[in-house]
């Protein structure tokens, strides 16, 4: 997995609006970069959901949050409907992102795992756990943002 301090690796892929999407595009913001496994599990929806009520707050900072999962962009699109996300999701479904940043378990799916990286890309924390609290609760440490 990539460490602290490391440059957040560069990657294009279709977002759930079915767009291209490039992380450099964000240079210049602070993001949030959280993998989850797959698309419609409880965990991930309610990971999902817990970001998408605090991604307007977050915007607000000057913080764009963006998911990843193993999943084409299709399904992320629907995903991304059910769980009112307002920020990209990008499908990963050759898993070429997920192993960049060395978040690929053994199952073929991405681990649950959440980058900040600050304005030039490097990454400053991450937090790794299995279960969905934690990244949101280390989220708002990180930016304390209004919802």
């Amino acid at each position: 997995m990539i460490a602290v301090g490391d440059p957040a690796p560069e990657f294009t892929g279709r977002d759930s609006t079915g767009a291209e999407f490039r992380l450099s595009s964000l240079r210049g913001r602070k993001v949030v970069l959280y993998f989850f496994p797959k698309a419609f599990t409880a965990g991930c929806t309610r990971e999902t959901r817990d970001f998408a009520g605090i991604a307007p707050g977050l915007a607000e900072q000057g913080v764009q949050v963006v998911g990843i999962s193993v999943d084409t962009s299709e399904t992320q699109r629907r995903f991304a409907e059910e769980c009112g996300a307002n920020f990209p999701i990008v499908g990963d479904p050759d898993k070429t992102i997920a192993r960049s940043y060395g978040v690929l378990s053994l199952l073929g799916v991405a681990k649950r795992v959440t980058f900040f990286l600050d304005e030039q890309g490097v990454v400053r924390d991450s937090v790794q756990s299995i279960l969905p609290g934690p990244h949101l609760h280390r989220t708002r440490e990180q930016f304390s943002p209004r919802t």
